[in-house]
């Protein structure tokens, strides 16, 4: 550990980088599944709504690829910490649900990574009428993923936060 910050000061940072991260996936993800199911052809809306689904949704796909694998490294570091610091007390507390939902968020992260690369795919060619229904249900599945897992973390580091 570094002499002139400490060991909960670096946990604490590496935890904000994760939040800043997976907030900044969860907005770019959001927007472009309210995109991807916007009616083709629609004109230009004036309203909130309109207006948040009135996206290119295309221009999203690489840096949601990009944030995924971000937010994935440093959750996966942050892991460490976590089984030590927090599940141990979890279960010690019998917090089983609460357990339970992280362990969902882990495998469903890791499923999300893992469908990565096709969903790259599939916005290559955005103009590629073949592929519209698979992409939209394949942006949908990922932005529910990513909205399961925020909020399930967030939840998790309400129960018992790093500094606890």
């Amino acid at each position: 550990m570094l002499d002139w910050i400490s060991e909960a000061a670096f946990w604490t940072i590496f935890l904000i980088l994760h939040g800043l991260c997976s907030i900044a996936l969860l907005g770019a993800i959001t927007h472009q599944a309210f995109a991807a199911f916007r009616e083709q052809g629609t004109s230009k809306a004036t309203d909130f709504v309109g207006r948040f689904r009135g996206v290119s949704p295309g221009i999203y796909t690489k840096a949601i690829c990009l944030l995924w694998v971000m937010t994935f490294l440093l959750g996966g570091y942050i892991y460490a910490q976590y089984r030590i610091s927090i599940r141990i007390p979890l279960e010690s507390a019998g917090f089983w649900k609460t357990q339970g939902f992280f362990e969902l968020k882990e495998n469903w992260s890791s499923m999300g990574l893992f469908l990565l690369p096709a969903y790259y795919c599939m916005w290559q060619d955005a103009s590629n009428q073949e592929f519209m229904k698979p992409r939209k249900y394949l942006t949908a599945m990922l932005a529910i993923i990513c909205w399961f897992s925020f909020l399930v973390g967030h939840v998790v580091n309400n129960v018992r936060g790093f500094g606890s």
